[in-house]
């Protein structure tokens, strides 16, 4: 937390506190924090004086990038509200600020907890920062596979990149992904796939016999290789960017948005 507080103050010192929300995330560390070891830390975030607006734990289970929660979700439920009433003890006793929130990371496609969260956050009136960011990152490539011609290619040739440098790409994530690679298709494959079995891997559909979580886990950790893109792939979302926003749309509203909140 000291290290939390060095850099918080560097940042605030050239851009201003007000310019920007803070967030102190534990995720991904090899072991889950206690309700009680979290109230240690927000305690020590109070006395470095940090004002943190969300706070991420690692909980018990598995948050793997993109695919659903592998764990008890009876337990989750229990630490996830313990929790809750730790953030609100430690904001009254602490003076953090009024709007601290729990952050689930990776919270994407979390399907099975979305339930528990749900009835926690109507029993509390508590907030919730759920983080997605990779899960819009897949849509953007299902939008242009869906889309055909050269935005497909493009997608195979996203696979195919991100196939060659696995190791590289996963070893980062190693405490968040379980992808087995005898279970990834040989790019030579992929490239034989039309638009509707390379969308049909990728979405998150656990009903669709042909949905793969090696695929999807393996290109979520895989967007390096569309920045190394550059230009070439910002220009391919422009031009199938119908399929792009209605993938994108319908996966945070339909299936994020709705099920936690309304």
């Amino acid at each position: 937390m000291q290290d939390a507080g060095r850099i918080y103050r560097h940042i605030a010192s050239r851009r201003g506190a007000e310019t920007f929300i803070t967030e102190v995330s534990m995720d991904e560390t090899d072991e889950p924090q206690t309700p009680p070891q979290l109230l240690v830390i927000l305690a020590a975030i109070a006395d470095e004086g940090i004002p943190v607006q969300t706070i991420a734990p690692k909980f018990t289970g598995r948050f793997n990038k993109g695919v659903d929660y592998v764990g008890d979700a009876r337990q989750f439920e229990k630490e996830f509200t313990e929790d809750l009433a730790v953030i609100a003890h430690a904001v009254a006793r602490y003076g953090l600020p009024a709007n601290l929130k729990l952050s689930v990371h990776s919270g994407s496609d979390k399907f099975s907890i979305y339930g528990p969260i749900r009835r926690a956050l109507a029993a509390t009136g508590a907030g919730l920062h759920l983080k997605t960011a990779g899960t819009t990152w897949l849509e953007e490539l299902i939008g242009l596979a869906e889309a055909g011609g050269a935005g497909l290619t493009l997608a195979k040739e996203v696979y195919a990149e991100a196939f060659s440098h696995r190791d590289e790409l996963c070893e980062p994530y190693a405490a968040v992904i379980d992808i087995d690679y005898a279970k990834l298709p040989d790019p030579a494959t992929v490239n034989g796939w039309s638009a509707s079995e390379y969308t049909s891997a990728l979405r998150h559909d656990q009903a669709n016999p042909g949905f793969n979580p090696h695929v999807r886990q393996l290109l979520h950790v895989g967007y390096k290789v569309a920045a190394k893109m550059g230009p070439r792939y910002l220009a391919m979302l422009r031009d199938c960017e119908a399929s792009i926003s209605r993938n994108v749309t319908e996966n945070l509203y339909d299936r994020h948005i709705v099920p936690l909140f309304l």
